[in-house]
């Protein structure tokens, strides 16, 4: 109510403007003439001095979302209904999460919030009364994934009418905004909708549902970070996290749904950041992934002491489709940060775009040793031609001049990629680049996929998809194919190395191994065995996850490394603290 009163306030204002407008020319017409008129002059320059004074219609809007957060919180309660009303009573959610890992920091997101307000959770479909779907929009594949689960939980919902507790649908996440119109009007089959933005709103949204009717929010906001919301984090044994640093995405790639999904760039501000890494190394974790769906070109200018006139620098060669920024705590001030809270808890990030690794950020990756060695870089083709369609802002040399740099400043890093068979005038010119790129870099994971067009994006408005279906799919085989036949001689290398895993659990093909992670995220799968606690004593104790081990690694493939586990160790007392080479002549 205060901001309409505040609203009303301003339009009057803007009457009076009008009025003083009028009446100064008037004035203007007969100064000479009449001392009558002087008083008014008088007067209306009296009312002209005030309304200058007076706050501007940018202003007004300003201090009118100051009133409604502080420091970047919202507040939790911002509907009509009553707080009781809003409660969840005890009743059971069952959260069902597709897609990115944005989308499992949803997940724990949106818990946090129905946790407070009275929720229990359920990992029993049989006994959810209300089923939340997180979902993905950046493959039509993603979404047809979804389709058919809808379908399924509908027909399981359709039995459950009868009850006292009928079940309840939602969709949560990127499908929530971009399929509204369908998922609510048209096939009808879900109960409630709620964009990235508006997991806030969840408690309300759920209570109109229970009221009998529909309930939406799909709105996408310019300042919702969430900072002031702390995820109730369900990694496996507790070992591991991933922490929202930033949300949205500027770049407008031609291809890419997410600036239409989640809406524009904002960071989430650094103090909220570290006191949330903090908590998780007090609970014991392990492992941290900072996320952002363009996670490296992060920026807090939440401070005013933040917001300087240096400008971003990106990488060389590269550049945006937006103007160059000034000021704020960069991606490299964070990690920096980061790194120092805990030295025996890796530090990962995901999903970065290339244009954002000046030296600064490489140096420190280099320099700390619970930053992994490992860096995305998503190339999406090897064809500048293809990349600038793509506009992803740089070519094929200048990518390749990034890698060199990597390379020469992290010499012993892990490099990964994202790669689009079958892109909007793709030549098969332009897909032989792309497998020679492949070859050259040598990665040791990658993510291919053929293309699908989204609606909304600049390629639905202004490019043709004219490569057939089945090109795409020869394409996608093909570079899948020469992939894998790089990363086995990639991995290969590493046979004979001693790596530092983190223990991730039993392998899914065998419950007499164990499963873990080196610093260049390659999987290792070595025997469950009692391993030895220091390697001056003979004592020795069982490996479970969250554990770091020393493993020598016998063997590989273009998937995975196989090994065998030699010593419980930790960040702190890495491979070279160890005179590891007694343990390469372990037996084998």
């Amino acid at each position: 109510m205060e901001s309409v009163r505040s609203l009303r306030a301003l339009l009057l204002l803007s009457r009076q403007r009008l009025t003083v407008s009028y009446m100064r020319a008037r004035c203007c017409s007969k100064l000479a003439n009449s001392s009558a008129t002087n008083d008014k002059s008088r007067t209306a320059d009296e009312v002209k001095r005030k309304l200058s004074a007076a706050p501007s219609f940018q202003e007004f809007l300003r201090a009118a979302s100051a009133r409604g957060t502080s420091d970047g919180e919202h507040p939790e309660n911002n509907s009509y209904l009553p707080e009781d009303v809003e409660m969840g009573r005890s009743r059971k959610v069952y959260f069902e999460t597709y897609g990115c890992q944005m989308n499992v920091n949803d997940t724990d997101i949106a818990w946090s919030i129905l946790q407070r307000r009275g929720y229990q959770r359920t990992l029993d479909l049989n006994e959810a009364d209300v089923v939340l779907l997180v979902t993905c929009s950046v493959r039509e594949k993603a979404e047809q994934t979804i389709w058919n689960r809808l379908q399924q939980l509908t027909a399981m919902k359709k039995k459950r009418l009868k009850t006292h507790t009928p079940m309840k649908i939602g969709i949560l996440g990127c499908m929530a905004e971009r399929l509204k119109t369908e998922l609510l009007e048209q096939e009808k089959l879900v109960d409630v909708l709620a964009g990235p933005d508006a997991y806030r709103d969840l408690p309300r949204l759920l209570t109109v549902a229970d009221g009998g009717h529909q309930a939406s929010n799909v709105l996408l906001s310019l300042e919702e970070t969430y900072a002031d919301v702390m995820p109730v984090h369900h990694a496996p044994q507790g070992y591991s996290a991933f922490v929202s640093i930033m949300r949205g995405c500027d770049n407008m790639c031609s291809y890419c749904i997410v600036p239409f999904t989640r809406g524009r760039e904002r960071s989430r501000p650094v103090r909220s950041i570290l006191e949330e890494i903090r908590m998780l190394s007090d609970q014991g974790v392990k492992e941290v992934t900072l996320l952002g769906q363009n996670v490296n070109s992060y920026r807090d200018t939440s401070e005013q002491q933040f917001c300087g006139s240096d400008l971003t620098k990106l990488s060389q060669g590269f550049k945006t489709v937006y103007r160059t920024r000034q000021g704020g705590l960069r991606f490299s001030d964070l990690l920096d940060s980061v790194s120092q809270i805990d030295p025996d808890m890796r530090i990962r990030f995901t999903s970065p775009h290339p244009k954002d690794f000046p030296d600064e950020v490489l140096h420190l990756i280099a320099e700390r040793r619970n930053i992994c060695k490992q860096i995305h870089l998503p190339a999406q083709s090897g064809s500048t031609q293809v990349l600038k369609a793509m506009r992803r802002g740089y070519t094929r040399e200048a990518y390749l001049g990034l890698v060199e740099n990597v390379k020469r400043i992290i010499p012993e890093v892990s490099l990964s990629s994202d790669f689009i068979s079958g892109f909007c005038g793709e030549t098969e010119d332009d897909h032989q680049q792309t497998l020679s790129l492949i070859r050259e870099v040598g990665y040791n994971v990658g993510f291919l996929f053929a293309y699908s067009m989204r609606k909304k994006t600049h390629a639905y408005h202004r490019l043709q998809d004219d490569v057939p279906a089945e090109v795409k799919q020869q394409r996608l085989v093909e570079c899948i194919s020469v992939f894998r036949e790089k990363a086995a001689t990639v991995n290969g290398a590493l046979v004979g190395s001693t790596q530092l895993v983190l223990v991730e659990g039993e392998s899914k093909r065998s419950a007499t191994d164990l499963c873990g992670r080196t610093d260049g995220n390659m999987k290792v799968i070595f025997p469950k065995e009692d391993v030895a606690v220091e390697t001056s004593e003979s004592n020795t104790a069982p490996i479970i996850a969250g554990d770091y081990v020393l493993v020598k690694i016998l063997s590989s493939n273009s998937q995975s490394l196989r090994g065998r586990a030699l010593i419980h160790s930790s960040l702190r007392d890495t491979v070279a603290h160890y005179e590891v080479n007694t343990w390469r002549q372990t037996p084998t």
